[in-house]
């Protein structure tokens, strides 16, 4: 008897749970509002650029199609080549959740546990046991920010690595900021000491266990960590901006872009969908795996909504519905990138000029989805360009 698999009325019988989730996603996409958001959209960031000099890349898609995507501005003002939605940008912050979901796909993996201590990975690691992965993952840490606390002992004509300042931290010891676990404290060390264990674990460096773990399978063929070593790299590569005297300088690149983890990534919008696609797809990590990463871990008052997961920012709407995302700035870059598990749709914003074209982030939400219009009036905003590391 032949397999009912192959009986037309049964096409769905192959499929796992999360394409027929996704599938059924996809068919509440209208091509007519879709293109109705688009003009929206295409007018709003025209503007943008017109008025506050928004220099930048752009895709927004819904139930896993894209709606809209554009380019605006150059990638190199000295060159004016023109910026394409395939130019890279450095995504500065954004690149602290490829670091969380390479921990989590070592946790799937069993090589780890979120609550194993850093001490337990980190040979000579000084700091209170009571430190955890977890602690890591949210920034709860209390650890000192490694940009600072060892500026002075830096050799800053050439560039750092992880193992090199996690050796000076494991030497001179800087003092914690405060009590391990009892406050949220956003710190580029954490993300530091996480891609570090993630090159002890995977017996790989960070840059290659990230290109053949994540970039291979999520089919992001554009993107890279950046490595000191290759500048040839950045061939292709927008070139960042920061102001100056009231127009903009070209950011330059210090001893701090050789560390990993906590920035360093460098995309494109379009890889970056690909990104949103594989974590909605299962490609890179369990959606189990990911239910942790968009859960508020944080319970301070201060804090409760707005909150951080493991990897990504939370944001409570009065509705009580979280956005899940994450913003980031280095060099001149600026991006803010929205991933909505709920209805497979994304907001990906980014930016080469360090200005505040990105404060009115909530216009692009309100046009994404009209009907939560009056929750995005205080909006989310990208605070002021800070040169310390991203956010």
């Amino acid at each position: 008897m032949a397999s009912c698999n192959n009986i037309p009325g049964h096409f769905f019988s192959n499929k796992s749970s999360i394409e027929r989730r996704n599938d059924s996603l996809a068919s509440l996409f209208d091509p007519q509002i879709a293109q109705q958001k688009a003009i929206k959209l295409d007018t709003f960031f025209k503007s943008l650029q017109k008025n506050t000099g928004f220099n930048g890349t752009v895709l927004v898609a819904q139930y896993g199609k894209v709606i809209y995507k554009q380019a605006f501005g150059v990638a190199n003002k000295f060159t004016n080549d023109q910026l394409s939605t395939r130019t890279t940008f450095q995504l500065a912050s954004v690149s602290k959740q490829f670091t969380a979901v390479s921990i989590l796909q070592l946790v799937e993996k069993g090589k780890l546990s979120l609550e194993d201590r850093v001490e337990q990975h980190i040979p000579g690691f000084p700091y209170d046991s009571s430190i955890t992965v977890r602690s890591l993952l949210t920034h709860k840490s209390g650890l000192p920010d490694y940009t600072f606390a060892l500026d002075k002992y830096y050799d800053k004509k050439a560039p750092l690595t992880n193992a090199k300042v996690v050796q000076m931290m494991n030497e001179i010891k800087p003092g914690i900021d405060y009590r391990p676990n009892r406050e949220f404290h956003y710190n580029n060390t954490n993300y530091m000491l996480l891609a570090y264990i993630v090159e002890r674990l995977s017996g790989k460096d960070f840059r290659s266990y990230v290109k053949e773990n994540i970039f291979i399978p999520a089919g992001m063929t554009e993107s890279f960590v950046y490595d000191p070593q290759h500048p040839e790299w950045l061939k292709k590569a927008a070139t960042g901006y920061v102001p100056k005297g009231g127009g903009s300088v070209v950011a330059n690149f210090d001893h701090l872009d050789g560390v990993t983890g906590d920035k360093g990534i460098y995309s494109t919008v379009e890889d970056m969908f690909l990104w949103d696609q594989a974590l909605n797809n299962e490609k890179v990590v369990k959606l189990s795996s990911l239910e942790q990463a968009f859960t508020p871990q944080h319970t301070k008052p201060k804090v409760l909504t707005t909150n951080y997961g493991l990897g990504w920012r939370m944001k409570q709407l009065e509705n009580g519905e979280w956005l899940t995302y994450h913003t980031g700035w280095w060099h001149g870059f600026k991006n803010y990138y929205l991933h909505n598990p709920k209805d497979n749709s994304a907001i990906i914003i980014l930016g080469n000029n360090a200005n505040q074209s990105l404060s009115r982030i909530n216009i692009v939400q309100s046009i994404l989805y009209p009907e939560k219009s009056k929750l995005f009036i205080k909006g989310e905003t990208i605070p002021p360009s800070s040169n310390s590391g991203g956010n």
